[in-house]
């Protein structure tokens, strides 16, 4: 059911890329537009861990540089029975994390420097769970190609403005104007649903629920202040991490950050499918209000 959903709202998309190209060119640019989509999602299937690594300026670490972290990711992803993703660290102040990547074997993890500063070991490797819960789930694919086509209807709507073909008359502007929020909300119901089953995902793979819980509550309201340049200058990007930054819960990608944790919380205390065994001792998971001493992780350390 969630792929049907989702392809059919990939194909939404396609339909309104198809439909600005159409008000910019008549026939002949809703058929450019169409074969330009297709290109953008075929190129973007083999480069989209590329794309979105570039786009931050991450760095790739391994045991070496960074072991305690490598480790983590190692084997949060033996417990999910994932092959390896490559990891990078992102040198950016708003802690967050995102995952990419074709498929689980050309799969890769990012956290911020933001993000292991703030958090503590549980808290990132909760954190990191959910990323490798998008990577088990299949969504980094289908994120990125969605990111790529919202932000491509937004740019080309923004030109439509200007260089729309007149002949079409009101109903090519209403196109121009309409085209960007229409993207945006198809975006916001394949990510939403997405962020959820990453949720759930994680609570199994790390069995703390509370973990991710905790940082979920630290890092939102940090994102919400702190600057996130990449997600500024491409705002379809915003989906890519674990919470947006600096988006009204109204325009968001993603759920609510209560409504993530209050799922969590009901996981944790045997209100989740499987969630039999999982730990809710204070002593382990920690106070979610606590102030925590700075992370063994931090790459400043």
């Amino acid at each position: 059911m969630n792929f049907m959903k989702t392809t059919m709202l990939l194909a939404a998309l396609t339909a309104l890329f198809m439909v600005l190209g159409y008000s910019l060119g008549g026939s002949g640019g809703a058929i450019i537009a169409l074969v330009v989509a297709a290109g953008m999602n075929l190129f973007t299937y083999w480069n989209a861990d590329k794309i979105v690594l570039k786009m931050h300026n991450a760095v790739e670490v391994d045991a070496t540089s960074h072991p305690e972290f490598y480790n983590m990711v190692q084997n949060l992803a033996k417990r999910a029975q994932l092959p390896m993703p490559k990891v990078y660290i992102v040198d950016q102040a708003q802690p967050n994390a995102f995952a990419t990547g074709r498929d689980p074997e050309h799969s890769a993890v990012a956290a911020t420097t933001g993000l292991l500063k703030a958090l503590s070991h549980d808290e990132i490797e909760g954190v990191m769970a959910h990323e490798l819960g998008h990577v088990k789930n299949r969504d980094t694919l289908i994120m990125t190609m969605v990111a790529t086509i919202a932000g491509a209807v937004s740019m080309l709507a923004n030109f439509g403005l200007f260089f729309r073909d007149r002949n079409a008359g009101i109903a090519g502007l209403m196109a121009v104007l309409i085209a960007p929020f229409a993207a945006m909300i198809v975006q916001m119901a394949i990510s939403r649903t997405r962020e959820f089953g990453a949720d759930a995902a994680a609570a199994q793979i790390s069995g703390k629920p509370l973990s991710l819980a905790s940082a979920l509550a630290k890092i939102s309201g940090q994102a919400a202040r702190i600057p996130n340049p990449v997600a500024e200058r491409n705002p379809a990007a915003s989906q890519l991490y674990i919470v947006p930054g600096g988006v009204r819960q109204m325009f968001s990608t993603h759920p609510a950050t209560e409504d993530r944790i209050a799922a969590l919380e009901a996981m944790a205390h045997g209100g989740g499918s499987g969630s039999g065994g999982w730990s809710s001792r204070a002593d382990e998971i920690g106070d979610m209000t606590r102030l925590r001493k700075p992370s063994a992780l931090d790459p400043t350390r």
